[in-house]
């Protein structure tokens, strides 16, 4: 009887340890996204709807930030600018990144050598790349051009000293960088394709694109759609390259949201106006990744 109760009575005491030894490890996680991420995107929510400086006292302003928002000019460029980039940043990079996968999942001599260099650039220092790809964009004494005249091309594109080429220029050397990185998801992803799929479709008389369309691109779904999804918010919220190879120039054909943000509130001291115009850039973030999911639900249910 004596040892039935102190069994009993051991038990929570068990139990309480077990939960006391898994707070010790989640708990300075939490902490930091606590104090790092979470504590900033909510006083930058409040912001949004203050008048601040950094040195005065906050002024509750209410929606007067928005407003200036939906009536600024460089908003509205930066809003174009951001949305061009993703449209060309997010399908290029996942094609790229989707044909690389597919040509370096072969068993060929040296494949290893080709992802780590296909896989490098992402690693690489981004001042570098930008620097580099800066150079090989020059106008008078760049390789591409040089090459493109070559070709027969009598006025090749200024590149990122015109506004029409600049953009174009960054989403170059963007995909470039990236398509390494989801290379390798796009990899997994395949190395988890059964081969028995493919030996049956080739039994059966399909040839390689007909295998492409009916087995590999299916199989592939759901690394697309997360490969999607975190293109996504990488488009919306790109900063550092452009910051490095243009720095929103030639004028402000390259000027995109996040160096707006940068721009108002760091350089400009306008914090309240900058919490506000990151809290749209959020909004807008948010919304495309909600449709994202729901088109992948109606997509998962039919």
């Amino acid at each position: 009887m004596t040892h039935a109760v102190t069994r009993t009575r051991s038990r929570p005491r068990s139990a309480w340890r077990d939960i006391l030894i898994g707070w010790s490890f989640i708990l300075p996680n939490f902490v930091g996204f606590a104090l790092f991420t979470l504590v900033p995107m909510l006083a930058a929510f409040a912001l949004a709807f203050l008048d601040w400086d950094s040195y005065g006292t906050p002024e509750w302003v209410g929606l007067d930030n928005f407003g200036r928002l939906l009536a600024d000019e460089n908003f509205h460029v930066a809003l174009r600018n951001t949305l061009f980039y993703a449209a060309g940043h997010i399908p290029l990079t996942l094609v790229a990144a989707l044909t690389l996968a597919i040509v370096l999942n072969r068993k060929i001599r040296g494949v290893q050598l080709f992802r780590t260099a296909a896989f490098f650039p992402y690693v690489t220092s981004l001042v570098a790349v930008a620097v580099v790809w800066n150079m090989l964009f020059n106008p008078t004494a760049g390789p591409i051009n040089q090459v493109l005249e070559a070709l027969g091309v009598a006025d090749p594109p200024r590149w990122v000293a015109s506004t029409d080429w600049a953009m174009p220029a960054v989403i170059v050397t963007s995909v470039w960088r990236d398509m390494g990185y989801y290379m390798v998801l796009y990899l997994a992803g395949l190395q988890t394709i059964p081969k028995e799929y493919y030996e049956a479709a080739t039994v059966d008389g399909a040839g390689a694109w007909q295998r492409f369309w009916s087995i590999t691109l299916p199989s592939l779904r759901p690394t697309t759609f997360f490969v999607l999804v975190m293109l996504t918010i990488q488009s919306f919220k790109v900063l550092d390259l452009i910051v490095v190879m243009t720095d929103g120039g030639p004028g402000r054909s390259t000027l995109v949201l996040a160096q707006l943000v940068y721009r108002e509130g760091i350089i400009e001291g306008q914090f309240g106006y900058s919490s506000a115009i990151a809290l749209a850039l959020f909004v807008i973030v948010l919304t495309v990744t909600v449709v994202q999911f729901r088109f992948n639900e109606r997509r998962r249910a039919s």
